[in-house]
């Protein structure tokens, strides 16, 4: 079993997953890289390993359930333990330049941001932190966004006020929810559950439109990822700023 930190990354083969994943590793922890895509994983995983990282993949389509219990065997054999997990992987299938579609959105949208946004975030977690809990210093890393700011969407005047992609604003903001939950759970445990809104960073969901380089967008995940012992839980988070729900 290995005596460095483990750290597992959905959606890791590209974008600030990849980021996320190098800026972990280069801190001296195992990064494993959940991939839909096999070869696009290992692919990853070897140009991580080129610059020195201890890298991995392993398929995981956060679609599927049956790949959530491939991961925790893969963990549990080859480590016996998670310290660090990164939900990243995350969908939208909305057009956010398109103005407020909510009256028209349809429930096919609807349930597809929701299975990979949400649901999937939630199954995946229950089914590795079993691993999580036998970690010295257990951390969750939920990949929200500004968009979820309930509070925010309701402020004139705000700066997403009126940047409203419905299913994907209420994907995020039930996945707050999850993480207020779940770190209530866990609150006399050593495991700390956080949001983080990276901002809006250039990749292939962001657009070339974004202001943030994607080097930038990793940092608030890595932060969260590897927060001390009097580190918060429960929070939302860009960078070192608390967000409002």
């Amino acid at each position: 079993m290995a005596a460095e930190k483990v750290a597992f990354i959905t959606g890791g083969n590209k974008g600030l997953g990849l980021e996320t994943a190098r800026q972990l590793g280069k801190l001296g922890i195992t990064v494993v890289i959940g991939s839909r895509d096999p070869e696009k994983g290992a692919a990853a995983a070897q140009k991580l390993k080129s610059e020195g990282i201890h890298a991995e993949a392993i398929r995981l389509d956060v679609t599927k359930p049956a790949d959530y219990k491939a991961v925790y065997d893969y963990l549990d054999k080859h480590y016996g333990r998670l310290d660090i997990l990164v939900n990243n992987a995350g969908v939208s299938r909305e057009n956010f330049f398109e103005g407020n579609k909510t009256s028209t959105t349809s429930a096919e949208v609807l349930h597809d941001t929701f299975d990979t946004n949400f649901f999937a975030v939630i199954q995946l977690t229950q089914t590795l932190l079993p691993l999580i809990r036998k970690s010295p210093a257990g951390r969750i890393v939920n990949l929200s966004s500004i968009l979820g700011s309930l509070t925010l969407h309701a402020t004139p005047g705000s700066p997403i006020y009126d940047a409203k992609a419905f299913a994907y604003d209420a994907s995020k903001a039930a996945l707050n929810s999850f993480t207020v939950h779940l770190a209530h759970e866990l609150k006399d445990t050593k495991i700390k559950v956080n949001s983080a809104h990276p901002g809006w960073v250039k990749t292939d969901m962001g657009t070339d439109a974004a202001p943030m380089e994607i080097p930038d967008g990793a940092k608030t995940s890595v932060r969260l990822a590897t927060l001390p012992d009097d580190g918060p839980t429960g929070g939302y988070f860009h960078m070192d700023q608390a967000l409002p729900w």
